[in-house]
């Protein structure tokens, strides 16, 4: 593994980095960070209380669903949240937030999802699939990944 894996790696697990984005989200400058992050709002599944999550977006294939991974596989808590409860609010750009459903993708289509993914963005895969594989503890492969990848379905507009 590389030295620049594992110190991305730690970097990921640092909880003051990774929400110093969600300030941009709330002060509706999301757009700053461009269109292939996200912010997920979910509900705490014990608290009840509202959660933040910056995410980068693996797909936008319609204008209404968002698929994000989640790098830490299903230890993450953000992950755990919305299988508990998938009605969350999605923050994309700049745009105020919209609710939506999260679905937890199958087999199938988490492998399609990635193999796109890999073809959009190869020089980022290149780089974030050792971070990946670093977080998750085991090689990341495109069939049978076993990286999660989860659908944020945006409610109709009112």
């Amino acid at each position: 593994m590389s030295t620049l894996a594992t110190t991305t790696a730690r970097i990921l697990r640092s909880r003051r980095l990774m929400r110093a984005p969600i300030w941009l989200y709330r002060a509706r400058l999301g757009g700053l960070l461009g269109p292939r992050l996200l912010m997920l709002e979910h509900i705490g599944r014990k608290s009840g209380a509202p959660r933040y999550v910056v995410l980068e977006v693996v797909d936008h294939h319609t204008p209404d669903s968002y698929v994000v991974a989640s790098g830490f596989g299903d230890r993450a808590q953000w992950f755990r949240n919305i299988q508990a409860n998938p009605r969350v609010r999605v923050y994309a750009g700049s745009h105020p937030p919209r609710p939506a459903t999260a679905r937890v993708l199958d087999q199938r289509e988490a492998d399609r999802t990635l193999g796109g993914y890999i073809a959009r963005h190869p020089r980022a895969w290149a780089s974030f699939k050792a971070v990946l594989e670093r977080t998750l503890g085991t090689e990341v492969t495109e069939t049978d990944t076993p990286l999660p990848l989860v659908e944020l379905r945006l409610d109709a507009a009112s």
